[in-house]
């Protein structure tokens, strides 16, 4: 009786810029709504629905990060987390050194 009504969850996939590209085509085109598109291909309908409006960002018809942004932002996240271990790991050994050295 526990499983009913419970999906298994959808293992993760991913999908090449290219695949991405042709699904937004389809969606622009007009002749298939998101929902049927995302059926047709097996997809999340949020998938698709992120995807569109991902590509309606890097196009300049809608506001947001465009994907290089987002590439930049992610990028400069890690540098920084880095940084920061980086300083973390000196103020150790600072406070190591200064208590050793008395």
């Amino acid at each position: 009786m526990e499983s009913m009504g419970k999906k298994k969850p959808r293992p993760r996939r991913s999908f090449t810029p290219e695949f991405k590209a042709e699904i937004v085509d389809l969606r622009r085109r007009g002749d298939r709504s998101v929902g049927q598109v995302a059926k047709d291909f097996d997809l999340a309908e949020t998938a698709v629905r992120d995807w569109v409006r991902q590509a309606q960002v890097d196009a300049g018809e809608r506001d947001g990060l465009t994907s290089s942004e987002r590439e930049e932002l992610a990028a400069l996240r890690r540098e920084n987390r880095r940084l920061r271990e980086d300083v973390e790991v000196l103020k150790r050994a600072t406070a190591f050194f200064a208590t050793e050295a008395r």
